[in-house]
């Protein structure tokens, strides 16, 4: 969000994924204490967004002004310095965890400005 940065990356259409700390924690917790379990399970909240509204929430809960936007080879060289995959950005993950919902894990943050909200206001609570 810094220095004009924070808008979306690539053309900002692709899905992501996401989960608050609380919710991951709990639902790591709770998946040990239903230990009938078996296969893979999702741990991502119900409700995952395009990256252009992920960010748009993450800045409006920052108060910055519209960020600049980073075109796909911009992503790409970012990636080569810190020597990871430029693919972990710009594809789209669209993660649901059905058989959490389904098994009725109960999530405390379900959408991405509600969870930005609380990790905002507690980063600049930490802060100051």
């Amino acid at each position: 969000m810094r220095h004009g940065l924070g808008g979306r990356q690539g053309r900002g259409n692709q899905f992501v994924s996401w989960i608050h700390e609380f919710d991951f924690a709990r639902s790591v917790e709770w998946l040990v204490a239903h230990q009938d379990w078996e296969g893979v399970v999702n741990l991502a909240a119900p409700n995952p967004l395009p990256n252009k509204d992920f960010m748009r929430a993450l800045r409006n809960v920052w108060g910055h002004i519209p960020g600049s936007p980073l075109d796909n080879w911009m992503v790409e060289l970012g990636a080569l310095f810190l020597r990871t995959e430029s693919e972990l950005i710009l594809k789209s993950r669209q993660v649901i965890p059905g058989r959490l919902a389904a098994a009725g894990f109960p999530f405390q943050f379900t959408t991405w400005p509600e969870a930005a909200q609380e990790l905002v206001a507690r980063w600049k609570k930490w802060n100051r």
